[in-house]
């Protein structure tokens, strides 16, 4: 995919978590997420680190306390926006195609094309707005063009014994037949559309 689409495409998705993440009230922080390991506040930190590590990627940094988690401070919405604008920047430069990202967290063996970078970044992001908005209980729409590349994307990124791996960045697929093209993304990803599954009347 050309880098400038992508460029545009992973802003919608990363500016789509900014207005939900605008949203949250303090009381929201300690609520469950899709990501079972983190509560709201944990997925928000880890959200906000990650905008960092990939902007001083795009920068030219490699070491890996650039990908340590950040704390969220007094103002956990304030530190949201300001990693969003920090990497939406970095990701803006006329010569980022030709760069090389250092992506310790993927692989300390090699680096990454700018395409692999944005479409890791805007695959991550896609899948954290929807965690965010489920935890709130909101809607989440995207546009058509974000749905088509989620599907690529998705589709691409292979289903194996590694998902099971400690660390691993998606859970075995799940299945989402017959629903909407957002909720058959997460499922490949391995997110259940259904989440939170409604309890069983006893």
């Amino acid at each position: 995919m050309p880098i400038d689409e992508l460029r545009i495409l992973d802003a919608l998705v990363t500016r789509t978590s900014l207005d939900l993440v605008t949203k949250i009230t303090p009381e929201d922080l300690t609520k469950p997420t899709p990501c079972s390991a983190w509560t709201l506040h944990g997925l928000l930190a880890h959200m906000a680190t990650q905008h960092h590590g990939f902007a001083a990627a795009a920068e030219g940094e490699s070491h890996l306390d650039h990908w340590r988690l950040l704390p969220l401070g007094d103002d956990p919405i304030g530190t949201y926006r300001a990693s969003v604008n920090r990497v939406l920047n970095a990701f803006v430069p006329h010569d980022l195609a030709e760069r090389r990202f250092a992506l310790p967290e993927f692989s300390t063996e090699v680096t990454f094309s700018a395409e692999q970078a944005l479409g890791f970044h805007f695959v991550d992001y896609l899948v954290h707005s929807w965690d965010v908005a489920k935890t709130l209980g909101l809607p989440i729409k995207f546009q058509r063009e974000v749905l088509d590349a989620g599907l690529r994307f998705a589709k691409a990124i292979p289903d194996g014994e590694n998902r099971n791996a400690p660390g691993a960045a998606f859970a075995p697929a799940v299945d989402a037949a017959g629903q909407s093209d957002l909720d058959t993304i997460m499922a490949l990803l391995g997110r259940s559309p259904s989440w939170p599954v409604p309890a069983v009347a006893a």
